[in-house]
C-alpha cells in the first residue's frame, strides 16, 4: 500500500449519501481532481446514474447501494472498497435527514429516523472507516454536519441536536487522529440548495400548507441560498487545507465570529427573533399541521 494521502489525484475517496444534493456534488468535484469516487446511498438506482454520469464525463467512479443505519453493511462497504483499492485517502460521512417543525408536533418517526441516519449513520461511518485509516497511517475523515450544528436552531430541534453531536464528535477526534497521521474536518453548510431545503425523500415538513417555494422563501429569510457546485468546490479546498471546522457560505463565518465577540445570550436573541418573526410571517406554521 502506498503511504501517504494523496490530494487529490489518485485518491480514493468513500462518499455516504453520494447519489444526490452535496454528496453527490463532492463526487463530481473529487472526480474532476483526480479521485476514484465511490458514491454510496440509500437510493442505489440514483447513486448508480450519478458514478455512470461521472464516469462519461472522464472521471473514475463507481457506486454501492447503502443504509448508513445498518452497520454490518457500513462495514462491508468500507471493507469492499479497501480490498478492491488498496487504500482509503478520503470518506465523507455525509448522508444525512432532516425534518421542519415545532418539537411539539413531531412524531415518534421524526426524532428516530433523524438520530438514526445523523448521528447513528456517522458513527457507523467512523466505526467502520477510522481504524482503517489509522492502520495505514493517513487518511481524512470528513464529517458533514450543518451551521445547525454550531447556533440554535429554532423548527430544526432533532436535526441541531445530531449536527452539534457530530461536531463535537468531529472536533474531538481530530485530536486523538493527529498522533496517527490521520485528518478529521466537519463541514458546516449553511442553507445550499440541494433537495433537503424543500422536503422530500430526504426529509419533510410537518406543516401541510408549507409549499416547496414557501420552505425556499423561510430559508432565504437566513441569508442568501449558495448554489451546491461553488459550495463543493470551497468544501473540497478546505479539505485539502486540512480546516477543522468549514463553515459555507463565507458570510456565516463572520456572523459566528461576531457571536463568539458577544454575550453568550446573543445567539439565543438572534434565535429567538428569527422564531417570532417565522410565526409573524408565516401562518401556516402558526397554525399548526
Amino acid at each position: 500500500m502506498s503511504s501517504g494521502i494523496r490530494t487529490f489525484d489518485g485518491a480514493v475517496a468513500l462518499i455516504t449519501g453520494g447519489a444526490s444534493g452535496i454528496g453527490r456534488a463532492f463526487g463530481v468535484e473529487l472526480a474532476r481532481r483526480g479521485a476514484e469516487v465511490v458514491l454510496t446511498d440509500l437510493q442505489a438506482e440514483l447513486a448508480e446514474e450519478a458514478a455512470a454520469a461521472i464516469v462519461k464525463s472522464g472521471g473514475r467512479a463507481s457506486s454501492a447501494p447503502l443504509d448508513v443505519r445498518d452497520r454490518q453493511a457500513v462495514d462491508a462497504v468500507v471493507r469492499q472498497t479497501v480490498q478492491r483499492a488498496g487504500r482509503l485517502d478520503y470518506v465523507f460521512a455525509n448522508a444525512g435527514t432532516g425534518v421542519f417543525g415545532e418539537a411539539h408536533l413531531l412524531e415518534e418517526r421524526d426524532w428516530d429516523l433523524t438520530i438514526d441516519v445523523n448521528l447513528h449513520g456517522v458513527v457507523n461511518t467512523v466505526r467502520a472507516a477510522y481504524p482503517q485509516l489509522v492502520a495505514q497511517g493517513f487518511g481524512h475523515l470528513v464529517n458533514v454536519a450543518s451551521l445547525a450544528g454550531l447556533v440554535p436552531s429554532p423548527f430544526l430541534v432533532p436535526y441541531a441536536m445530531t449536527k452539534h453531536a457530530v461536531v463535537g464528535l468531529s472536533k474531538t477526534l481530530r485530536i486523538e487522529a493527529a498522533r496517527f497521521g490521520v485528518r478529521v474536518s466537519a463541514i458546516c453548510p449553511g442553507a445550499i440548495r440541494t433537495p433537503i431545503l424543500t422536503g422530500n425523500v430526504l426529509g419533510r415538513s410537518v406543516y401541510s400548507a408549507m409549499t416547496p417555494e414557501r420552505m425556499l422563501e423561510w430559508w432565504r429569510r437566513l441569508g442568501p441560498i449558495m448554489d451546491v457546485e461553488p459550495f463543493a468546490k470551497q468544501a473540497i479546498d478546505a479539505v485539502a487545507k486540512n480546516e477543522g471546522i468549514v463553515v459555507l457560505p463565507r458570510r456565516n463565518r463572520a456572523l459566528l465570529a461576531l457571536l463568539a465577540w458577544m454575550p453568550a445570550s446573543a445567539a439565543e436573541k438572534v434565535a429567538a427573533k428569527m422564531y417570532r418573526d417565522t410565526l409573524r410571517d408565516f401562518p401556516e406554521i402558526a397554525r399548526g399541521p
